[in-house]
């Protein structure tokens, strides 16, 4: 077990680590739509690459929620077999959003031996979900 601050570096020198190992700019954030973006997720029992779709105005929510559904076979058949689609994702605040993301389990973020296979995983699905939003940002856009 760890303690808090033990957990809190271990933490720091992965994102560190994963920065100097993989110096690229992700769009992250800059989608250009409000409540839109792309996450990395570490934790103890598992990594996610996610598009988070965090609107406060549900109507907003939906639509790009269902724009993304609308795309849901091209993401599977070329960028992410093993995309996961949910239109109702709680966070562990317990707010709601609309997630799509894929996931790698049996890594922890406190386990270094895990972390490099974590980090590829990140940059191989980050660069395919990049590719996807680049390729279709006009019609989600729309």
């Amino acid at each position: 077990m760890f303690s808090r601050e033990e957990s809190r570096k271990l933490r720091q020198e992965f994102w560190t680590s994963f920065g100097k190992s993989y110096p690229r700019k992700w769009i992250l954030y800059n989608t250009k739509i409000k409540g839109f973006s792309f996450k990395f997720h570490f934790d103890t029992k598992k990594a996610l690459v996610t598009l988070d779709i965090e609107s406060q105005d549900l109507e907003d929510r939906i639509h790009y929620y269902q724009k993304l559904e609308s795309l849901k076979s091209i993401l599977t058949n070329e960028y992410l077999p093993e995309a996961v689609f949910e239109d109702v994702y709680f966070l562990d605040n317990d707010k709601e959003i609309s997630r799509v993301y894929v996931e790698k389990t049996g890594v922890s973020i406190h386990n270094k031996n895990s972390w490099q296979e974590t980090m590829e995983f990140f940059n191989e699905k980050m660069m395919q979900f990049e590719a996807f939003y680049r390729e279709y940002e006009d019609y989600i856009k729309s």
